[in-house]
């Protein structure tokens, strides 16, 4: 298999992002986007398990993880972010794969560029008139935790924290995410001992901009996509299932698969069931 390479890529606006990618000659390609927002890649695993057919690119967000400063949070600047990648990189077209807040992403980058997606992942995102299903999110989260551990999270979110109460707070955070609760705290400190700073202006920014263009907008950018979309979600997401539901049936040609077992990371707990899915549609379409 080829060597992945990492690169720092300048951008039209003096943007530098973190790059990862493993290119393969006469095969299509697949980007991957995290989610937070304000958060890095975390998508290793995803783009490993589609690594031998695809050539792979991971990155950064602006401002984000690795990626250099800065402090342009837009939706419209980071769709353009996305498609100045894959100029740099050479494709004509590509496959996009997002998560989370990633997904959203994708989603936006689907309907703008509509002629540069192969297809689109919309793995565990929140769907649509996500502001309406917040709050059953936050109840189902809060659900999966003790009352010292809900009182414990919140004292660490209004304080400055040192480097061992971020990791608890991260932890105490993405814990309720997992399926199984045997293994979540585990799984949620593995990602929260990550050595890199979430970037809260940006995850402040974005969100409001998502909460804003929810509604008419959303699903009008939903009626737009042309590429053939692939929706899986988490069966114990607890993100609600009814604003996920109803992107499908927004979205001019779009599947779901629900996961049984899984949270909001299903390649991490179903992770034969997740590359199965994800190589059917990359390979299909």
């Amino acid at each position: 298999m080829p060597a992945e390479t990492i690169e720092s890529v300048s951008l039209s606006d003096g943007a530098v992002l973190w790059t990862r990618s493993l290119r393969r000659t006469g095969t299509p390609a697949v980007v991957f986007v995290h989610g937070g927002p304000g958060m890095w890649d975390y998508l290793a695993a995803p783009a490993e398990a589609v690594a031998d057919r695809f050539s792979t690119h991971r990155f950064d967000q602006r401002g984000c993880g690795r990626s250099a400063p800065n402090g342009d949070h837009r939706l419209d600047r980071l769709v353009a972010d996305l498609d100045e990648l894959r100029t740099h990189f050479g494709h004509e077209r590509w496959f996009v794969v997002g998560h989370s807040f990633g997904a959203t992403l994708g989603l936006r980058y689907a309907s703008v560029f509509r002629d540069r997606v192969i297809g689109l992942v919309y793995c565990d995102g929140v769907g649509l008139d996500w502001p309406r299903h917040r709050a059953a999110y936050r109840s189902r989260a809060a659900a999966r935790l003790t009352t010292a551990q809900l009182r414990r999270r919140d004292e660490l979110a209004r304080q400055t924290r040192s480097h061992a109460e971020e990791v608890e707070w991260r932890t105490l955070c993405w814990q309720p995410d997992f399926a199984d609760p045997t293994r979540a705290a585990a799984m949620a400190g593995a990602d929260a001992v990550t050595p890199l700073p979430l970037n809260s202006a940006a995850n402040t920014a974005l969100n409001a901009e998502c909460d804003r263009w929810a509604g008419e907008a959303e699903r009008a950018a939903c009626a737009r996509v042309r590429a053939p979309v692939l929706v899986v979600h988490g069966a114990e997401d607890p993100r609600p299932r009814e604003g996920v539901d109803a992107l499908v049936s927004a979205l001019p040609d779009a599947e779901s698969s629900v996961v049984a077992g899984a949270g909001h990371q299903p390649w991490r707990e179903r992770p034969a069931e997740f590359r199965a899915l994800l190589r059917e549609f990359l390979s299909g379409t």
